[in-house]
């Protein structure tokens, strides 16, 4: 990782790189050291251990005579070496897995497959009335959906693991690696067990919920950090308690048992509460001043075209969201 290194300098072309042996786990190791800025972490990722991250990418360096990390305040950054053979690498990896699924498809006859991510609230209103349809019109078509944060599923878009999500590009990560749709608002509400003490009240106040335990998303997420925004816009100290979990089953199961409180998005709220079984003993606390998060968006990598049955699904989705009217996406 010198950058003065002379065994490190010189040009190299794509024949040489090929018969030096640059490999596919080498490319697999970048993008797991872009990802992870550790290369313990990146060796882990990739079942191996860290002097064998450290040898593999010692040889990369090596092939393209070039350093491609160097030491940073915690752990390493790529240099523009590494930031150039990274990118590569991710369009080299994506038509390698596109292949893979083609003649995969091809092979089984099937009718093609989606790998879709989302956070949760368009997740029930936009994509499962999506793979409803699609479902019926197309029984052959494979869907995978993951529901999970915005800041894991961008990440796993530029990794290459589905081919969009519905959800907000995080802050900490750079807006022109995406195309985006904006598609709708998500509206955000808190939940607690039914017989909480705050539902007496007709309206409760931040101050009122500070002593109260919180569920909370892991930090950095936008919905946590949206609650977070409006306890300091307001001058109400943040919750002492909190608990940390991207689970909404666990988030449920807490806030049945206790009085704590939960932000989550009105849909999952909607579909939960009062619905007959034991889960359904939730209720949406009324509260004074509402919470409000960024609108959401369909995403794609930017410069990665959509598979035949990845664009089906997104413009159905998209479609959807254009007819709903505003309200109901508010």
């Amino acid at each position: 990782m010198n950058p003065r290194n002379p065994a490190l300098s010189g040009e190299i072309s794509e024949g040489a790189m090929l018969r030096a042996g640059l490999k596919i786990t080498h490319l697999r190791l970048i993008l797991a050291l872009e990802e992870h800025r550790q290369i313990s972490a990146a060796g882990e990722a990739l079942n191996m251990s860290q002097p064998a991250a450290s040898r593999m990418l010692g040889e990369i360096e090596a092939i393209l005579k070039a350093p491609l990390c160097e030491r940073a305040a915690r752990g390493i950054e790529l240099t523009e070496y590494g930031r150039a053979l990274a990118r590569r690498a991710r369009a080299v990896l994506l038509e390698l897995r596109e292949a893979a699924r083609e003649i995969s498809e091809l092979k089984s006859g099937s009718g093609g497959s989606v790998s879709l991510g989302s956070v949760t609230g368009p997740a029930l209103s936009l994509a499962v009335p999506a793979i409803r349809q699609i479902s019926a019109a197309y029984p052959g078509i494979y869907i995978n959906v993951q529901i999970e944060n915005s800041n894991v599923l961008t990440r796993e878009l530029l990794a290459a693991r589905h081919d969009f999500v519905i959800g907000r590009v995080p802050d900490d990560v750079d807006p022109r690696l995406f195309d985006l749709v904006e598609i709708g608002e998500e509206d955000v509400c808190l939940i607690v067990r039914d017989g909480h003490p705050l539902l007496e009240q007709e309206g409760a106040t931040l101050a009122d919920m500070t002593d109260f335990d919180w569920v909370f998303q892991p930090r950095g997420t936008l919905l946590r950090r949206a609650v977070e925004d409006s306890f300091a816009t307001t001058g109400v100290r943040l919750p002492s308690t909190v608990i940390n979990t991207s689970s909404i089953i666990l988030t449920l199961s807490i806030v049945r048992h206790s009085n704590a409180i939960a932000p989550v998005a009105r849909d999952v709220a909607t579909m939960i509460a009062g619905n007959g079984t034991a889960i359904g003993e939730i209720r949406v606390l009324p509260i004074t001043a509402p919470i409000r998060i960024r609108p959401y968006s369909l995403i794609t990598a930017h410069g990665r075209a959509l598979p035949p049955s990845a664009k089906l699904l997104y413009d159905l989705i998209l479609k959807q969201a254009r007819a709903m009217p505003a309200a109901s996406l508010a």
